[in-house]
């Protein structure tokens, strides 16, 4: 056996000698290659930890990362405003969209646009109006003539308070004032009640009193939570509409403001 140990040796010591001469025999550029091919083997354990480490510092990156969001979320909803119970109410409300002939497409288009806000200021309120649903029927086949409230700027009727058994109609036009009147006149052919805001009982405005759908839709909104037309008017019209309030304070006053305007022959009834 000990024969057999001097001569293993003894090849291993044949074997580096030949590999020393092989090298040297070889060109500068195949000793250089042989030799960076020698290293990437000898540091492939070097690598893989690396690599590992490299793996490591990402999940912990990750892990960081979420946390940090699960704490801008935390902070988030502590500084939400916290939400009141929602009450909703039984008063309903219709928009006739049965005025497509009368306006060009893009005012059909901005039509569809103010519908959407109703829907989605109506998941918002703290006193949402029933479910909007659509409907191919004309309102009077889906809801008693008796219960309903065409509000049109020219109807004489000025509401106070809202009735939570009436329906009370919005008329979807978008015409730019080209058809002064026609849902006045829509409800009275129709034979149900009509009645307008009492926006001039409490507002001053720059411009003509006429407000998109989603504003009157938002207006009552606001009056369901706040009681108050005051509040609900001005917490939604917009400033490009140049609204300012009556110096009287009150609704008994601003209805007084009101009779007075009416009897001299300026009284302004848009909506």
């Amino acid at each position: 056996m000990e024969g057999d140990n001097i001569v293993k040796k003894q090849d291993t010591n044949i074997d580096t000698e030949d590999n020393k001469e092989g090298i040297q025999s070889l060109s500068k550029r195949q000793q250089k290659k042989l030799l960076k091919q020698q290293k990437w083997e000898d540091e492939r354990e070097l690598r893989k930890e690396k690599r590992k480490k490299r793996k490591d510092q990402r999940r912990q990156q990750r892990q960081t990362q979420l946390h940090q969001e699960d704490n801008n979320n935390e902070d988030h909803r502590a500084r939400k405003r916290p939400r009141r119970d929602v009450t909703p109410s039984s008063l309903r409300l219709v928009v006739d969209c049965s005025f497509d002939d009368l306006m060009l497409i893009k005012d059909v288009h901005k039509l569809h646009k103010q519908i959407q806000r109703c829907y989605a200021e109506n998941r918002r309120a703290l006193c949402p109006v029933q479910d909007i649903t659509i409907k191919s029927e004309h309102y009077s086949d889906v809801v008693a003539k008796e219960e309903l409230v065409y509000l049109t700027s020219d109807s004489p009727n000025v509401l106070t308070e809202l009735d939570p058994t009436k329906a009370y109609v919005i008329g979807g036009l978008v015409d730019h004032n080209h058809h002064k009147g026609i849902t006045f006149e829509r409800a009275k052919v129709q034979g149900i009640d009509h009645a307008q805001l009492p926006l001039s009982n409490f507002v001053q405005m720059k411009s003509r009193k006429v407000l998109a759908v989603n504003h009157v839709f938002e207006i009552i909104l606001a009056f369901l939570e706040k009681g108050s037309w005051a509040e609900a008017f001005f917490s939604v019209l917009p400033p490009r509409k140049g609204a300012t309030a009556f110096e009287q304070k009150g609704e008994e006053e601003g209805e007084r403001a009101n009779q007075e305007e009416e009897q001299d022959g300026e009284s302004d009834n848009e909506i």
